[in-house]
């Protein structure tokens, strides 16, 4: 079964708009029975995904209601095709319209973004920082480099968070297995590259984070 990549992902985006844009304002189209067999093999036909992605929302008024770390949580949505992709980003709010306390989570289907989780337990994140309002752009393109399986460690990524702050936004990118330094490395380079983001990056073990809270160093750095 064929999977849909990064930039096919944005091509079924654009393709949908240009047939749009191909009909002006207030024009009527005549609809031949080829138009309408064509249209209906279109809707018919979705792009899967590699794998099937959940996103998840951390309420900060919740949170603050909650004594147990992580259960704010809330399973939004669940989706494996592009289609329902788009059709899900276009209804979530974006990371410049969420509440500053809000984190918004997409991963893989059956991983909890949480550090015990068992796929999570051994891995890191790579983390990026944004002036406030300015990561929408960055959120989307993370999230259609992981749907659309473009990292060449595909396999070491669990998920993306998008963290909404006083001073700002970051995403954070998650992996699982830390100690794979050349894997780590070479998720932090593609990152860098598909959101063209000059400053440098570095990479936090979970395990340090858990130990040393604020006061975890970088393992590694791009």
């Amino acid at each position: 079964e064929k999977t849909t990549t990064f930039d096919e992902a944005e091509k079924v985006k654009l393709n949908a708009n240009e047939a749009d844009d191909e009909v002006e304002e207030g024009e009527i189209v005549e609809e031949t029975d080829d138009t309408t067999s064509y249209l209906s093999k279109e809707i018919a036909t979705k792009h899967p995904l590699e794998h099937s992605w959940t996103f998840w929302f951390d309420d900060p008024v919740a949170k603050s209601r909650q004594a147990a770390w992580g259960s704010s949580l809330r399973n939004v949505y669940t989706f494996s095709t592009v289609e329902d992709f788009w059709g899900a980003y276009n209804n979530i709010h974006h990371p410049s319209k969420l509440v500053v306390g809000a984190d918004l989570h997409c991963f893989k289907h059956k991983i909890e973004p949480k550090w015990e989780d068992p796929v999570c337990a051994n891995g890191g994140t790579w983390k990026m920082s944004f002036s406030k309002g300015k990561s929408d752009t960055s959120w989307l393109y993370t999230l259609l480099a992981m749907i659309g399986h473009q990292f060449d460690h595909e396999d070491e990524i669990c998920g993306a968070v998008v963290s909404v702050r006083g001073k700002g936004e970051k995403i954070s990118l998650w992996t699982k297995n830390a100690a794979n330094e050349t894997a780590q490395v070479s998720i932090g380079k593609q990152w860098k590259q598909f959101l063209d983001y000059s400053d440098s990056v570095g990479f936090i073990f979970h395990h340090d984070a858990k130990r040393r809270d604020r006061n975890a160093k970088n393992r590694y750095t791009v």
